[in-house]
C-alpha cells in the first residue's frame, strides 16, 4: 500500500535527486502490500496454534484463569494498581453494573527512570508506599477487619497457574528490574504489603490486554478481542479450554478462558516480517536483542526511534540538516517518541519547525519537512498495517465474522491516522468486499481496560470463589463486603 500523503508530487520533485532516490528506497523498505499482509497473518495463525498446544513456544498464549465474559451485573468497590510502561496508577473503582456509570477516584505516580533498572524491593516499596498514601488520602479504610479487595494490572508477560499468582517471564518495554524474572511477582507484592500492614488483599493479577477486553465486554457484549496498541502491542481473546491442549484442567471443555497472547514476540525467528536495516539496528542495540521482534516494528515505544534512525542515516549521507552538527543531536537513543512522529503528519510547518528546534535544537528547512513527513507516514502506516495482522489472525483462527475489537494504548488513541490504516489492512487481509456498507470487524475504544477491567475481573473472581468454582484461585479468607452481582 502506497504512502498516503498531502504532499504533492511537485513537492517531491523539488527535492534534490539524491534525496529523492533515498526517500524512494526508504518508502519501499517500509511498504507492506496485501500479499505480505496475508503471508504474515497466516504465519501468525500458525504461531497462535502452536502457543496453545504446548509451552515454550514463540507466542506464549498465556492462560489467565479469567473464566467467561462478565455478565454486566458485576458491582462493588475495588482498589486497582496499574503498573504500565511510564506511570503507576492507583484507583478506587465502584462498579454499579453496566447500566449505570462507574465511579472512579484515581491518582498517577510518576515512575522515576531509575526504577527501570533497579531491584524488586525498590519497585514494591514504591508501589506499597503509594498505596498507603492513596488509602489515607481518600479515607478508604474504616478499621474493618476485612481488607479491601485489590486487583493488580501488571503489563508484562506472566505465567499464571492461578489468577492471583504470576511468574514474570521476561521484562519488556525497556524494563530490566533485578530479582523478578522467574519469580512470583504476586507473592513479592503481598510480602511488601504485609510489611506495612496495609488493609488490602490481592485477589487478581491481570495483563492490561485482558483488562481491555473484559472492561469493554462489561459494557459491550459484541467485544471479541482486546488489543493494546501503545508502548507495547498485544491482544487477548476468549478460547475454549478444550482448544488449549497444554492446559491440564478439570473444567468443562466448553468453558471460555481469556488468553493473553503476548504476541509482541511474533516471528522472533525472523521468517516473515520484512525488517529494514533500522529494525535490525534497534533489535541489536536493545537489552534483549532476540526478543519481541514484532513489538519492535509496530509498538509506540519504537516508532519514534525508527524515525530517528532514518533521519540520522540521511544526515550521515549528507542529505539533511547540513552544517548543523546534527549527528550529536540525532545520535541519542529514544530521543524522539511517537507523539513527535504523529506531529510530523498532522501539524503545520510552523509547528513542526518549532518541534525540531525544541526537541532536537535543529532548524528544519522546507525540504527537510517534506522528507520528515513522508518518512513519518511510511513508519506509521507500516506499524498500523502490522498491528492488523495479529488481530486478523485471531479472527481467522476463531472463524469469527463480526464483532468489536476493544483497543487501548497511546498509538490507537492518539495517532489520528491509526484506525483508518488498521481498518484498511483488515479489509485487505480478510477480503472484505469493496462495496460493503459497513465494516464487519470494528475497532472500538476500550473503557479503561487497565483500571475498570481489573475491577470487573476482581468481582468475577470473588463471585467464582464464593460459588465454589475455585480451580485457578489460590487466595484464602474474605475481603471487605462486596456486592458482586448475580
Amino acid at each position: 500500500m502506497a504512502v498516503e500523503s498531502d504532499i504533492t508530487m511537485r513537492d517531491l520533485r523539488s527535492l534534490p535527486a539524491a534525496l529523492q532516490k533515498e526517500l524512494k528506497r526508504i518508502e519501499a523498505d517500509f511498504t507492506i502490500d496485501t500479499a505480505m499482509l496475508k503471508n504474515i497473518t497466516e504465519k501468525f495463525v500458525q504461531e497462535l496454534r502452536e502457543g496453545l498446544e504446548k509451552p515454550n513456544q514463540n507466542l506464549a498464549m498465556e492462560v489467565t484463569w479469567v473464566l467467561g465474559k462478565p455478565t454486566g451485573k458485576e458491582a462493588g468497590s475495588y482498589l486497582v494498581v496499574d503498573l504500565g510502561g511510564t506511570n503507576l496508577r492507583i484507583c478506587w473503582i465502584t462498579l454499579k453494573t453496566n447500566a449505570k456509570p462507574t465511579e472512579m477516584e484515581q491518582k498517577r505516580y510518576s515512575l522515576p527512570a531509575s526504577i527501570k533498572t533497579s531491584t524488586s524491593e525498590d519497585l514494591w516499596n514504591l508501589i506499597s508506599d503509594s498505596i498507603s498514601d492513596f488509602i489515607k488520602e481518600f479515607k478508604l479504610h474504616d478499621g474493618s477487619p476485612e481488607p479491601l479487595p485489590l486487583g493488580l494490572t501488571f503489563s508484562y508477560p506472566l505465567v499464571q497457574d492461578f489468577i492471583d499468582h504470576g511468574k514474570l517471564k521476561t521484562w519488556t518495554k525497556g524494563f530490566d528490574i533485578k530479582g523478578m524474572e522467574g519469580e512470583d511477582i504476586a507473592q513479592q507484592f503481598r510480602d511488601s504489603l504485609e510489611k506495612r500492614k496495609l488493609p488490602v488483599k490481592l485477589v487478581s493479577v491481570i495483563n492490561d490486554t485482558t483488562g481491555a477486553m473484559i472492561a469493554s465486554a462489561y459494557l459491550d457484549p459484541e467485544t471479541i478481542v482486546g488489543g493494546i496498541f501503545g508502548t507495547g502491542c498485544n491482544a487477548a481473546y476468549m478460547e475454549n479450554v478444550g482448544s488449549i491442549p497444554k492446559l491440564k484442567t478439570t473444567l468443562p471443555k466448553d468453558t471460555m478462558m481469556a488468553i493473553n497472547c503476548e504476541y509482541g514476540a511474533f516471528d522472533n525467528s525472523h521468517q516473515v516480517l520484512p525488517r529494514t536495516k533500522y529494525d535490525i539496528e534497534i533489535c541489536r542495540e536493545s537489552a534483549r536483542p532476540d526478543e519481541q521482534a514484532f513489538e519492535k516494528m509496530s509498538a509506540g515505544l519504537y516508532l519514534g526511534e525508527i524515525f530517528r534512525l532514518v533521519l540520522l542515516d540521511l544526515h550521515e549521507q549528507g542529505l539533511v540538516f547540513k552544517g548543523q552538527n546534527a549527528f550529536d543531536k540525532l545520535n541519542r537513543a529514544f530521543k524522539l517518541d511517537t507523539e513527535f512522529l504523529s506531529g510530523m503528519e498532522h501539524e503545520d510547518d510552523e509547528k513542526l519547525i518549532a518541534r525540531f528546534e525544541k526537541t532536537l535544537e535543529l532548524k528544519a528547512t522546507r525540504v527537510e519537512l517534506i522528507v520528515s513527513r513522508r518518512i513519518a507516514e511510511s513508519i506509521a502506516l507500516r506499524g498500523a498495517r502490522l498491528c492488523a495482522t495479529g488481530i486478523a489472525a485471531i479472527i481467522k483462527k476463531k472463524g469469527v465474522t463480526r464483532g468489536h475489537i476493544a483497543a487501548d494504548g497511546s498509538v490507537a488513541i492518539k495517532h489520528p491516522g491509526f484506525r483508518t490504516r488498521w481498518t484498511q489492512a483488515m479489509a485487505e487481509v480478510l477480503d472484505w468486499p469493496s462495496d460493503r456498507t459497513e465494516d464487519p470487524i470494528i475497532m472500538t475504544s476500550a473503557e479503561d481496560g487497565s483500571g475498570i477491567g481489573a475491577a470487573v475481573i476482581s468481582a468475577m473472581t470473588i463471585k467464582r470463589k464464593n460459588d465454589g468454582v475455585t480451580e485457578g484461585i489460590r487466595f484464602q479468607g474474605t475481603t471487605k463486603s462486596i456486592s458482586c452481582g448475580t
